[in-house]
């Protein structure tokens, strides 16, 4: 059965730039529009509807600071995806497992 949070995770994280932002904002916290737009070379528009996607996605959580906001993880927020990859990856794991048993024997 398929799982609506996982799907909705890898819908937002299908896009390169989105994965990109996603790993910036892993490695170095939460950054604003303005400043990721310049690192990835993307308008700040097309970073703001990326963060926007993120944020729907319940990847990442918006914190105003004054004029700023900032983009940050949300705890687990990856956790649905790597719940699917284990369930999905275990099965072929077990058909390639049996697979190999019966070539080989």
């Amino acid at each position: 059965m398929s799982d609506p949070a996982a799907g909705l995770l890898f819908s937002a994280l299908a896009d390169g730039n989105r994965r990109a932002i996603v790993e910036r904002i892993a490695d170095r916290g939460p950054a604003t529009a303005t400043g990721l737009a310049r690192e990835l070379s993307i308008s700040r528009q097309g970073a703001a509807k990326h963060l926007s996607a993120l944020a729907e996605a319940g990847i990442l959580d918006a914190a105003r600071s004054g004029r700023e906001v900032r983009f940050g993880m949300v705890d687990g927020s990856l956790e649905a995806g790597s719940r699917w990859l284990e369930r999905v990856g275990s099965q072929w794991d077990r058909r390639l497992a049996a697979l190999k048993e019966h070539v080989d024997s």
